[in-house]
């Protein structure tokens, strides 16, 4: 049968391609998707020190490229495009791209999450230059440096109190005059001498050229503009999991993330799902990279309990 594979990845961050290499070393067929922004958000890190195995650091696009060329090594066939449709209500199961249709026995889905960005052109030219949305990722870069932290959440509180192991000083600028965190990461950061608030404010410009400098704030009540002087700015607005392809046929939260019914199986039998796209909590690269190992051996063992061979040539 034409384009039929063991497995369809779809999503190419550290979840698809740890996924691969387990599925591929099983001996079983594995085609990815990685998407036509390959790599996932690891793509838009600077340097990646707290993933085992890199004890000088690692670039976060260079360190894809390895786990690229590590699931290649093992037989993983990969199509850098998005897939555009899926239709799970027969078997086997169907993945459209714009390169035609292509069939699958099981699905792992690692299409992973977007951080929310405030949608200003510096924002995106200086992000990973002072500009981040993981504050466990990047905040050791930022030691004796002030910076400030966007949002008014958990998320928000929980990045400026983990940064204050690093930063001279931290800034939580909110659009609102009140937060929405709990009272007790409210009351924590409150008692921080090291975070400051400003309120009813956004940011109009990230400053700086080849680093940040700066923020550029207007009140939102009165319409004043301000400086703020930061070298560091930490987006916690929120993630959005890429899951709209999936909303009617998998279980999810009612924020978007798929809910596996059973270790990474989805409510749908032989569609699986690994890394961010499950995981509001983490996201971090090693987390990611565990849930595709899980997702492939929990694929794996499922198919053998079905009594059912690997192997394309097996299909029945």
């Amino acid at each position: 049968m034409e384009n039929l594979y063991d497995v369809i990845i779809i999503g190419s961050g550290p979840a698809g391609y740890t996924a691969a290499i387990y599925a591929a070393r099983a001996n079983l067929s594995v085609l990815m998707f990685q998407g036509y922004q390959v790599g996932g958000q690891l793509m838009l890190t600077s340097e990646v020190e707290n993933y085992p195995g890199f004890d000088d650091g690692i670039l976060g696009p260079p360190m894809m490229e390895k786990f690229e060329a590590q699931a290649l090594r093992f037989g993983t066939e990969m199509i850098p495009e998005d897939v555009t449709a899926v239709d799970f209500s027969k078997r086997p199961f169907t993945v459209t791209s714009d390169s035609g249709d292509y069939l699958a026995r099981t699905i792992i889905i690692a299409t992973g999450a977007s951080a929310k960005w405030l949608g200003l052109p510096s924002e995106q030219r200086l992000q990973g230059r002072g500009v981040s949305a993981c504050a466990t990722c990047d905040g050791f870069f930022f030691k004796n440096k002030e910076v400030a932290v966007i949002g008014g959440g958990d998320t928000a509180l929980e990045e400026a109190t983990f940064l204050t192991r690093y930063a001279s000083h931290v800034t939580v600028i909110h659009r609102r005059d009140s937060l929405r965190a709990s009272k007790i990461m409210q009351e924590r950061a409150f008692h921080n001498p090291k975070i400051s608030f400003i309120w009813d404010t956004a940011i109009t410009e990230v400053l700086g050229e080849d680093a940040v400098t700066g923020l550029q704030l207007r009140n939102v009540k009165t319409g004043e503009e301000s400086v703020l002087p930061v070298q560091g700015v930490f987006l916690a607005i929120g993630h959005r999991p890429n899951t709209e392809l999936f909303k009617g046929a998998i279980e999810m939260d009612r924020v978007g993330y798929i809910v596996p019914v059973k270790h990474t199986m989805t409510n749908i039998p032989r569609v699986f799902a690994a890394g961010d796209v499950t995981d509001h909590r983490y996201r971090q690269a090693v987390t990611a990279a565990g849930d595709g190992s899980r997702a492939a051996i929990d694929l794996e063992r499922w198919l053998e309990s079905q009594g059912e061979d690997v192997g394309v040539e097996n299909w029945n």
